[in-house]
């Protein structure tokens, strides 16, 4: 593969971005579940797990998949962002526009990137 155009950069830049803070809430709560603080501490350890589970997925589809132009990494890329939408929503719904504004525009610069036609292009070739 040759040079790599700015929206497969971008979009792998977001995509790692998202799969450090996954993997950082993560840590937290396991950390906090280890310090005794969680009210819970089978849904605590459950909700590491996942945090640290996705957040390690997210990277290796950044940098794994989306950098090395691996086609397969676009979907679960796509699929995140698609996720990330009702998240957003739900955070702006529960009086936190501060969180949810940004990941709607973290989620929808991520889409832009990965279905932009340079990205297609760089990942599929004469294919697409």
């Amino acid at each position: 593969m040759g040079k790599r155009p700015w929206s497969l950069m971008m979009a792998a830049v977001i995509v790692a971005l998202e799969g450090l803070i996954a993997l950082g809430l993560g840590i937290f709560v396991a950390v906090e579940a280890v310090l005794g603080e969680a009210d819970d501490l089978t849904a605590a350890v459950a909700e590491a797990a996942f945090g640290v589970l996705v957040g390690a997925g997210l990277l290796w589809v950044a940098w794994g998949g989306l950098l090395a132009g691996e086609r397969w990494a676009r979907a679960p890329g796509v699929v995140t962002q698609i996720f990330l939408l009702p998240v957003a929503v739900t955070l702006i719904q529960s009086d936190q526009p501060a969180l949810g504004i940004p990941l709607i525009v973290i989620a929808l610069a991520g889409l832009g990137a990965l279905l932009a036609p340079p990205t297609t292009h760089a990942l599929y070739g004469d294919d697409a």
